[in-house]
């Protein structure tokens, strides 16, 4: 006789992520899973997504981790609430953590949350948290044939960010290519060139992000 460990607990995880999933959708929050490699600039993103956004949402922020809360003292930083979860060397979050996290933010008084995941193009896509978006960030430093090594994570992506836009012409990035094989893998997904730390391209990935949650909205008032 087997046990598979691993259906145990991905089946567990779903379980858990139904109830998040109901739980945000009583309160009106929509969530945002961020997906993307270790120094893609998830973090610079998320800034640069309140800075467009937080005049019109109520925004709060998880950040996942390895280890440390730099990343959440930076955007508490900011006046936003955050939460920091340090996974102690999982490489992914799961539903449990965001629960444990979730219980220390008032979500009567947000309307957006964005959940930064642990650096990773593999573990995150397997575990869903009871987000409402899943989106990947890839920066042009890392090359354009990333598509073609974690295929996965593209996949499943409601839209892809093309950070670091500005340093195109500084290195063998095909961006022709790479947006070939993203339409291939994903036609759904749109992508966004943008340089986060610099605000270039920022409006347009926030007006995405806007244009969701308002659909969001609008499904759940016909229910």
């Amino acid at each position: 006789m087997e046990i598979d460990l691993s259906k145990r607990i991905l089946d567990r995880n779903e379980r858990l992520a139904e109830e998040n999933r109901r739980l945000f959708e009583e309160k009106g929050v929509f969530v945002v899973d961020l997906m993307a490699s270790p120094g893609a600039g998830k973090t610079s993103t998320i800034l640069a997504t309140i800075a467009a956004l937080r005049d019109r949402y109520r925004i709060a922020v998880i950040e996942g981790d390895i280890a440390s809360k730099v990343d959440a003292e930076k955007i508490k930083e900011h006046g936003i609430p955050a939460v920091q979860i340090n996974t102690g060397g999982a490489c992914h979050l799961e539903s449990d953590m965001i629960q444990r996290a979730v219980s220390a933010l008032d979500l009567e008084e947000i309307d957006l949350l964005i959940v930064e995941n642990v650096g990773n193009l593999v573990c995150p896509t397997e575990f869903y948290l009871g987000e409402d978006a899943k989106v990947m960030i890839l920066s042009v430093p890392e090359g354009h044939d990333k598509p073609y090594k974690y295929p996965a994570i593209f996949e499943i992506a409601e839209a892809v960010i093309l950070n670091k836009y500005d340093t195109v012409g500084m290195f063998d990035f095909d961006e022709e290519e790479f947006r070939s094989v993203v339409r291939r893998l994903n036609h759904r997904a749109p992508v966004f060139a943008m340089s986060a730390t610099k605000g270039d391209g920022v409006g347009a990935w926030a007006e995405w992000l806007a244009l969701r949650i308002e659909d969001s909205k609008t499904s759940s008032s016909e229910e």
